[in-house]
């Protein structure tokens, strides 16, 4: 019987950083100061794993990981038969197609025929033969962005974040093949024992996505206004309220959506709310 959940993340980089920070703030202690490759959590039965990023899907299909945080778009790459458990909304990034930016591109069929080097050959294959389109991979591993300035290829697909690099690069992004962030992935191979833990490790990890895009916010509403601000207030199934010293009044507490932040607060303020306080929210458990 499996006592602990495996979990695999990558060793370096933005994903290993905002993996382990999720796991910290998951209420799981991990310390990995002598940079080893397999470390246990000593406050939750779970192993953590380092590995490199494209060996993580393979870990996961052979059943030696449980589970991992990786790019949704080395599983459209490397692992189609692992399901997704949770996506976790950082390390966004858009697997893109880019050319140099003296080439006239007016459309995809300009590729035909041509040469595309890229780490996501299957990716590829994949989305340009969904198209009919022929092309010719080289498939390398790092440093993609330079073939075309050195003769190795006419295009690129590769992930891009910021677009910083194309651009240093003498590159342009002409066509998104998909959009890609962090996702929990789950091994086929999994045992019921492991998925008892990794549901629990779910659970966490839910509380602490759910308080990144929400806000805690409080305001003094007249108490024949309440029921119309409660009306924008949609998150929590009813607002807390508590009457004031001030006759007639009323502190109002809730939760809103970071995405739509700045337009409840007009609506709230329109509707006639005033002193509004708004703070952030460290774990929030439905």
């Amino acid at each position: 019987m499996s006592s602990i959940l495996k979990i695999a993340i990558q060793k370096s980089g933005r994903l290993y950083e905002e993996s382990i920070q999720l796991l910290k703030d998951s209420g799981i202690s991990i310390y990995n100061g002598n940079d080893q490759l397999k470390v246990t959590a000593s406050n939750f039965p779970l192993e953590v794993y380092f590995l490199r990023n494209s060996d993580i899907p393979q870990y996961l299909i052979d059943g030696v990981v449980d589970v991992a945080i990786l790019g949704d778009n080395l599983l459209y790459e490397k692992g189609k038969n692992i399901t997704v458990a949770e996506r976790l909304g950082f390390s966004k990034c858009k697997v893109s197609v880019a050319v140099p930016k003296t080439f006239n591109f007016t459309s995809l069929q300009d590729l035909n025929g041509l040469r595309i080097a890229t780490s996501y050959p299957n990716t590829v294959n994949n989305y340009f033969g969904s198209k009919g389109i022929e092309v010719d991979i080289h498939q390398i591993s790092g440093s993609v962005e330079i073939a075309p300035n050195i003769g190795l290829s006419d295009a690129i697909v590769d992930i891009v974040s910021s677009g910083s690099t194309l651009f240093k690069n003498g590159l342009k992004e002409v066509e998104v093949i998909l959009k890609s962030e962090a996702v929990l992935g789950v091994s086929p191979e999994i045992s019921e024992e492991a998925k008892t833990l990794l549901n629990k490790l779910q659970f966490r990890m839910q509380a602490v996505l759910r308080s990144r895009k929400s806000k805690y916010i409080l305001m003094n509403v007249p108490n024949d206004k309440i029921d119309e601000i409660s009306a924008i207030l949609p998150v929590l199934k009813s607002p807390t309220v508590m009457p004031l010293s001030e006759e007639g009044w009323s502190s109002v507490h809730s939760v809103i959506e970071e995405d739509t932040f700045w337009e409840v607060i007009d609506q709230l303020k329109e509707a006639g709310a005033e002193g509004i306080l708004v703070c952030p929210i460290e774990k929030m458990v439905l």
